[in-house]
């Protein structure tokens, strides 16, 4: 159970934004195809479109599609879980739950499953392209091999990593909030470019080139970002005057309370 078996059915509750992205990542990379998946939405209308869409059954009746699934994707909204779970309790007997419900324990969906195995994970919209960053963790019930085979999705869309559970809600303000912080730091980067005299769309190509290459050099070489920065920065040349102005304007400490305070929303949901 450590990949995907062909024959094993996966069932996503809830074809939302997220959902679409999983399913289309995994139908790419041919971990499903999509006679062995079913999906749900909340709307008839939109069970409708996303048929369309995706060339697979999607309906409105959760039971029904979980009922001969193996592995069940619940991607429903935080406070929609309890109603879910609740409702799928008597159909969830030897499958694997993975939920990617923002801030809602194992132990909360555990309550209304009783000892299905569970396991949490916390991915981000990056996915979309295949440079996502998702975080894994097992409940009481989920095995090694439960975590495995959850682990072999979610690389279908980048990278991975499991972590106790107690470290979820500082994922969730670091790498799933942190993109948007990213695109904060990129847009101004690329105004800046604007500002001293780059055509607008020569400035964000630079700019946003710049933000992917830096983040590659941090993950191809395992270097500390400090080393790599100072690197870039030579004795009285124009890098060391432009990082005295990102220390002088608290950038560093920004970005520290930004994901901080993002944790401690996400502990508060």
């Amino acid at each position: 159970m450590n990949e995907v078996d062909k024959d094993q059915r996966i069932a996503i509750v809830g074809l939302g934004k997220l959902g679409g992205i999983l399913l289309r990542a995994f139908l790419d990379q041919r971990l499903v195809t999509p006679d062995r998946v079913t999906a749900t939405v909340h709307h008839e209308s939109n069970a409708e479109a996303r048929t369309g869409t995706y060339g697979l059954p999607v309906s409105t009746d959760n039971v029904d599609a979980v009922q001969n699934a193996d592995i069940v994707l619940l991607c429903v909204k935080p406070a929609g879980v309890r109603a879910v779970c609740e409702e799928l309790a008597p159909v969830m007997a030897d499958k694997l739950l993975i939920s990617v419900a923002a801030s809602v324990t194992t132990a909360d969906i555990e309550e209304h499953l009783g000892d299905v195995p569970v396991v949490r994970a916390m991915p981000n919209t990056p996915s979309v392209i295949g440079s996502g960053m998702t975080a894994l963790s097992s409940g009481r019930f989920a095995t090694d091999r439960h975590l495995a085979l959850a682990r072999s999705l979610f690389d279908a869309v980048g990278r991975t990593v499991v972590l106790d559970e107690k470290h979820m809600d500082a994922v969730t303000g670091l790498s799933a909030s942190g993109p948007a912080f990213i695109y904060v730091v990129l847009e101004s980067l690329a105004e800046a470019g604007v500002k001293v005299g780059l055509p607008r769309d020569v400035a964000t190509l630079l700019a946003a080139q710049t933000t992917l290459g830096a983040a590659g050099m941090v993950l191809e070489s395992g270097s500390h970002p400090a080393l790599l920065k100072d690197e870039v920065t030579t004795p009285a040349g124009c890098t060391i005057d432009g990082l005295l102005e990102l220390e002088e304007g608290g950038l560093r400490v920004t970005l520290i309370k930004a994901v901080v305070k993002a944790a401690h929303r996400a502990s508060e949901l």
